[in-house]
């Protein structure tokens, strides 16, 4: 089994639902579990400000595939939930980046992990280690919670929605 953690972000409509509809998706697939989500944060968009908050979230998962089928399962989903790349970090119903694959280092066409702004983007670094502060990032061999104090972007993460337990949905319970 390989050990993955993804990023998740939405800024248009129902920021929660979109994010909560890619969950459920990426249940649906065989060989592929979620083992752990964290709290929800918003953040103030990187890049193109004229837009609006994101809701941003981490998930490790579980699963059979390779980093390119993965790849392949995220973008569907994306393309399924109206994700569109017109604006190189523009407004997006949801985005899905694969952060870290396993403790691999993968330089491909269309996919680079550890994701290549993982350690610029304080709203990948809080709920990282939220999840587990031990992570070792491949291409520097440092832990995420020494990444985590010297976070530039912090005060730009706020907490949304505190995970309230182990299970893995609870997050989204009213």
């Amino acid at each position: 089994m390989n050990s993955v953690y993804i990023g998740i972000g939405s800024n248009i409509g129902d920021r929660e639902s979109y994010i909560q509809t890619s969950l459920l998706r990426l249940q649906e697939y065989p060989g592929l579990q979620i083992t752990s989500t964290s709290s929800l944060y918003e953040t103030a968009p990187i890049g193109v400000t004229e837009q609006g908050p994101f809701l941003n979230m981490v998930a490790m998962l579980e699963t059979e595939m390779n980093a390119f089928q993965l790849l392949e399962i995220l973008q569907g989903i994306e393309q399924s939930l109206g994700r569109e790349r017109d604006i190189r970090w523009g407004p997006r119903t949801i985005d899905l980046d694969i952060l870290l694959y396993n403790q691999e280092n993968i330089v491909a066409e269309g996919l680079v992990v550890p994701h290549p702004r993982l350690l610029q983007r304080g709203f990948v670094i809080i709920p990282l280690h939220e999840l587990n502060p031990e992570i070792i990032i491949p291409t520097t061999n440092k832990r995420i919670d020494s990444y985590f104090n010297h976070i530039e972007d912090k005060e730009g993460v706020r907490l949304w929605k505190r995970k309230s337990t182990e299970d893995v949905f609870a997050l989204f319970e009213s």
